[in-house]
C-alpha cells in the first residue's frame, strides 16, 4: 500500500475513537466496500469542528479518506441515513458487537456480508421492544461464518449423520458435535436444540437460552481470553 489512495463517499459505521494529539482522534471504522481501517480526523475534537456531532458510533455515515500506509486520513464525512439511538441495554449491547468487530476482523479486509448484517444488528437494537438476547445470538452466528468459524449444527462431528433430536451432544468448537451418553455439561445440548439454534428459532425461550450458552463459550474460545 505505497501510493496513495483517494476513497470517496464509501458507507460506513465508526466502531471505537480514541484521542490524538490535541484536537484529532483515531478512528477504527467498518466500511462496506474496504472492510475494517484505521483513519486519523484531523481536528475532529475541536469546538468548531463539523464533525463533532457526526462521528460517533451506531451512526450511519458516508466517509471519504486517503491513504498510503496501514493508517488513513479522513477527508469528509456526513450522515447517511436516519441517525439511530441506542440506549440502555441496547447501547451496551451495540458496544458489545462493535468490540466483536474489531477483534474478529482484518484491516483492509472487505466484508461487505459482515457490513450488512452490522448495520442490520444496529438498526434492530435501536427499535423499541427489540428481543435483544435474540438480535445479538443472530448477529455472532452470521459473524462467525463470515469471518471462516462458522458452527456445524446440523450433522455429528466427523460424519455425514444428521443430529439425533433425541439425542445429546457435547458441542466442541473445533469439532462440532460429539455424541455422549450424558444430559449435563456446560456445552451438551439435544440434537433438538443444536438444530434450533442454527436455524434460529429464538422465538422460542429453550432454544435461545441454550444459544446464549453455546455462544458465550465460542466467543470466548476465538477470543482466546481477551474480554
Amino acid at each position: 500500500m505505497s501510493a496513495q489512495r483517494r476513497v470517496q463517499q464509501q458507507a460506513a459505521f465508526v466502531l471505537h475513537h480514541r484521542p490524538f494529539r490535541d484536537s484529532s482522534q483515531i478512528l477504527d471504522v467498518l466500511t462496506r466496500e474496504h472492510g475494517k481501517l484505521a483513519v486519523v480526523a484531523r481536528g475532529s475534537r475541536g469546538a468548531r469542528s463539523r464533525l463533532k456531532g457526526v462521528l460517533r458510533p451506531f451512526m450511519p455515515l458516508s466517509m471519504s479518506w486517503v491513504i498510503k500506509s496501514d493508517l488513513g486520513t479522513l477527508t469528509g464525512a456526513e450522515v447517511n441515513g436516519a441517525p439511530l439511538s441506542l440506549t440502555g441495554e441496547a447501547l451496551l449491547s451495540g458496544y458489545y458487537v462493535n468490540e466483536l468487530v474489531l477483534h474478529f476482523l482484518h484491516r483492509h479486509d472487505p466484508q461487505p456480508e459482515v457490513f450488512d448484517i452490522y448495520a442490520g444488528t444496529i438498526e434492530a437494537l435501536a427499535t423499541s421492544g427489540a428481543q435483544i438476547a435474540a438480535v445479538l445470538r443472530q448477529f455472532e452466528i452470521g459473524l462467525l461464518r463470515h469471518s471462516g468459524y462458522a458452527l456445524n449444527l446440523e450433522h455429528e462431528s466427523g460424519t455425514s449423520s444428521k443430529l439425533d433430536p433425541a439425542g445429546h451432544y457435547d458441542y466442541r468448537v473445533e469439532q462440532g458435535a460429539v455424541a455422549v451418553d450424558r444430559d449435563e455439561g456446560p456445552m451438551v445440548f439435544t440434537g433438538a436444540a443444536l438444530a434450533g439454534i442454527g436455524q434460529q428459532q429464538f422465538d422460542d425461550p429453550a432454544i435461545l437460552r441454550a444459544a446464549n450458552r453455546l455462544m458465550r463459550e465460542v466467543i470466548a474460545f476465538h477470543l482466546g481470553g481477551k474480554e
